[in-house]
């Protein structure tokens, strides 16, 4: 059906449907492991050429470094925020086991995620909060909560994930560890390519039109571990580009994890709150 969505996205098409099912804590943990700047180059003031009576001028001029000009294009057209507050329709399939439900998703630029989950109703099922440093999660249909430090992520993630990986993800940007000088950079007409390494991760990053990511695939075979996250169907939001539909899958040796994320609603540099307790009749899981 066609949902007229205000805030600043558009029409939509999406299905209201969600199914019935239990959600184990695990599932949700490997769901938050997953998920897993304005343009700044300076412009040098024109030289003026002054003529002088019988005196050459033997000025060298510098090579432009082209390689670096792009990598700072690509680094500028990432959307830039304080805060974005966004809800989406989201299809999870954790190895087979195909759920529907909506996200609410609220992130503090470089400083914490906060994720609702809600299923048939809008029963809230689940919540958590990931920071640098830390993850917390809470089930409420199970009455359990995990407390973990960030490095449990990379269980699942690989080591090379980090807490802006997971933002950059969440957000339609380019992770900013790809954008280096150290890759192999490729220009055609729609699109710039990014090859390279980093450590035993192998990536490739697609660039498309105003300078958005398009694609990421990580790949990292000593320990058997990949992900591919494609950006699709960009919208004006205010006056930010962003991707209305995300796809991210990642498989960890015969493990396999994706998510169809489709935002209907989303804002920018908004007070927002990140309210996250954990009732005293809950009991840690493992």
């Amino acid at each position: 059906m066609k949902e007229n969505i205000s805030n600043k996205i558009g029409l939509y098409n999406h299905s209201d449907g969600f199914k019935t099912h239990r959600y184990g804590c695990k599932s949700y943990i490997q769901l938050f492991a997953i998920f897993l700047l304005l343009f700044m180059v300076s412009c040098k003031a024109k030289k003026q050429l002054i003529a002088k009576k019988a005196v050459a001028d033997t000025t060298v001029a510098k090579p432009i470094d082209n390689k670096k000009v792009q990598l700072d294009a690509i680094r500028a057209g990432q959307t830039s925020f304080n805060t974005f507050s966004g809800k989406a329709r989201a299809t999870l399939d954790i190895g087979g086991s195909v759920n529907d439900v909506t996200l609410n998703i609220r992130i503090k630029r470089d400083e914490k995620i906060w994720v609702s989950v809600t299923a048939i109703a809008g029963i809230e099922v689940a919540r958590a909060v990931i920071t640098p440093d830390s993850l917390l999660v809470i089930n409420r249909l199970q009455s359990l909560y995990l407390k973990k430090p960030f490095s449990y992520i990379n269980k699942f993630a690989g080591n090379q994930v980090n807490y802006k990986t997971i933002e950059s993800l969440l957000i339609g940007n380019a992770i900013p560890e790809l954008i280096n000088e150290r890759a192999d950079l490729q220009t055609g007409p729609d699109s710039t390519i990014l090859n390279g390494n980093l450590q035993t991760l192998a990536y490739k990053l697609i660039i498309g039109q105003r300078m958005k990511a398009v694609k990421t695939n990580l790949s990292d075979q000593s320990v058997g571990q990949s992900m591919q996250a494609i950006n699709s169907v960009f919208i004006q939001a205010g006056a930010r580009l962003i991707p209305s539909q995300i796809d991210i899958t990642s498989l960890v040796k015969e493990k396999k994890i994706q998510i169809n994320l489709h935002y209907v609603k989303s804002d920018f540099d908004q007070p927002l709150e990140f309210p996250f307790s954990i009732p005293t009749r809950y009991k840690e899981g493992n």
